[in-house]
C-alpha cells in the first residue's frame, strides 16, 4: 500500500513539474504573439500616415508646378511653349506640363500627344492615374490637374515617382494608392489581373490635400508567418526557462518531501 501511494505522489509530481514547465513556455509565446500584433498594427496604421505626408510632398511639387504655369494658359501655345519647356526642365520629377482651354489640350511640352486630340480632358479628381497613357504605351502616368475656368494647366509625372515614395517601405507592408477607380503600388498597378492581397491589419487614410487614398495591409498568411518565425528564434530560450523553473519546482517538492518524512520520522520515534 505504502508502494503504491507513493508511486501516486511520485507520478503527480513528475506531472505538477511539467505543467509548471510549461507555464512560462505557454506565457512566453503568448507575450510575445501579443506584441507581435500590435507591432505589427501599429506599423500599418504610422505607415499610412507616412506614405500621406511623402506622397503629398511629391504632389506639391506637381502644384506648384502648375500654379507657376498658369497665367500662360491665357496665352497661345507660341508663346507658351518655351516658358513651360524651360519649367519642365527645371524640375526633374516633372515629365510634362499641357494647357487645356474647353478641356481641350492646345499645348503640350510632350513629344508625342498624351491623348487623341479629339478628345477632350477631363478627370474626376484633381490627382489621377493616366494608365497607359496615348503618348507612352505600357506607362503610367500621373496627372495633376489645376482649373481656373475654362482654362486648365496638366502637370504630368512619371509613375515612378510614387513607386518610390511606396518602396521606402520594406517590412513586408503593402502600401497601395487609390486615385478614384485606379490605383500604384510599388511594383504594380491597376492593370494588374489581380490586386495585392492586404488582408492582414488593413488600414486605410485619405489625404486632405489631394483627396487619394492610401490602403495598407499585410498579405494573407504573413503574421502566422512570422510568428513562426519568432517562435524558432525564441524557442531555445523559452525551453531553457522551463526546464530550470521545473527544476527548481522539482528540488523544492523534494527537500519539503524529505524534511516531512523526517519530522514524522522523528514524531514516531518521541512517541516510541
Amino acid at each position: 500500500m505504502w508502494g503504491f501511494t507513493f508511486h501516486r505522489r511520485t507520478v503527480l509530481e513528475l506531472m505538477l513539474t511539467v505543467f509548471i514547465s510549461c507555464l512560462p513556455i505557454a506565457s512566453g509565446l503568448m507575450v510575445m504573439i501579443y506584441q507581435q500584433d500590435r507591432k505589427l498594427e501599429d506599423n500599418a496604421r504610422v505607415s499610412v500616415t507616412e506614405a500621406i505626408h511623402s506622397v503629398d510632398l511629391a504632389l506639391e511639387r506637381m502644384h506648384t508646378a502648375a500654379v507657376t504655369a498658369l497665367p500662360l494658359a491665357q496665352t497661345s501655345c507660341d508663346i507658351a511653349r518655351d516658358k513651360l519647356v524651360k519649367l519642365v526642365s527645371n524640375l526633374q520629377s516633372l515629365q510634362g506640363l499641357m494647357l487645356a482651354k474647353d478641356e481641350i489640350v492646345y499645348c503640350s511640352t510632350m513629344p508625342s500627344p498624351l491623348y487623341d486630340s479629339a478628345q477632350p480632358v477631363a478627370f474626376k479628381s484633381p490627382v489621377s492615374l493616366v494608365v497607359d497613357p496615348f503618348s507612352t504605351p505600357n506607362a503610367v502616368l500621373i496627372a495633376y490637374q489645376l482649373l481656373h475656368e475654362k482654362s486648365s494647366v496638366i502637370a504630368l509625372a512619371y509613375g515612378l515617382e510614387l513607386r518610390n515614395e511606396l518602396r521606402a517601405f520594406k517590412d513586408g507592408l503593402i502600401l497601395l494608392l487609390e486615385f478614384g477607380d485606379t490605383y500604384i503600388t510599388a511594383s504594380g498597378d491597376s492593370r494588374d489581373p489581380r490586386r495585392p492581397s492586404q488582408t492582414e491589419y488593413r488600414t486605410t487614410g485619405v489625404s486632405a490635400k489631394f483627396g487619394y487614398t492610401v490602403v495598407a495591409g499585410y498579405p494573407a498568411g504573413y503574421s502566422t508567418q512570422e510568428a513562426r518565425n519568432t517562435i524558432l528564434q525564441v524557442a531555445p530560450s523559452l525551453a531553457l526557462v522551463g526546464i530550470f523553473t521545473g527544476v527548481v519546482f522539482f528540488w523544492g517538492m523534494s527537500n519539503h518531501r524529505i524534511k516531512r518524512g523526517s519530522t514524522a520520522a522523528k514524531n514516531n520515534d518521541d512517541g516510541t
